[in-house]
């Protein structure tokens, strides 16, 4: 059983895509959120900012893992950047249980150049310590490769350093 988490939400697939390759690279165990809540298509995607600027949230479908959240070394949040917000999902996933998260680290999926780091303090406020790491990743672009690795050494950096015990 991993000691790492990789959990996130995905509307089109790319932040699955993209905590996938994460989680295969570093061994990690992979979970998925969901309310439930259909925001397919073009109303889908309208739904969806509205929600972000609206900080509204669902109730949440049980997520299961390996072990109590507290006691992954790291648990990494990935979630879509959402009208410059994290996703409604992943707020509501932060909100009931991000007390329970004090070593964790975040990935941003996004469709523009725009990093929106400001998000990590966004999601900070519901977490019982600060973020770790971050990385802002653009699916697809040209650059993905080199900023998903980025990360990926950065974690695993953090690992093998013991800073977490």
């Amino acid at each position: 059983m991993s000691d790492v988490l990789c959990i996130y939400y995905t509307r089109s697939g790319k932040t699955k895509e993209a905590m996938t390759e994460i989680a295969e690279a570093l061994g990690a165990e992979l979970a998925e959120i969901s309310d439930g809540v259909d925001r397919s298509g073009f109303r889908g995607y309208l739904r969806a900012g509205m929600e972000a600027m609206r900080r509204s949230t669902h109730p949440l479908r049980p997520v299961h893992t390996g072990r109590p959240l507290e006691e992954y070394r790291l648990v990494i949040v990935g979630t879509p950047v959402w009208a410059g917000r994290c996703s409604a999902p992943v707020r509501g996933f932060l909100k009931r249980r991000g007390l329970e998260l004090s070593r964790v680290a975040y990935v941003l999926t996004r469709g523009c150049e725009k990093r929106y780091e400001e998000i990590y303090d966004q999601m900070d406020l519901y977490t019982a310590q600060k973020h770790l790491l971050g990385g802002s990743l653009r699916v697809g672009s040209v650059g993905y490769p080199f900023w998903r690795d980025k990360f990926i050494q950065e974690v695993q950096r953090y690992l093998e350093s013991g800073e977490e015990q």
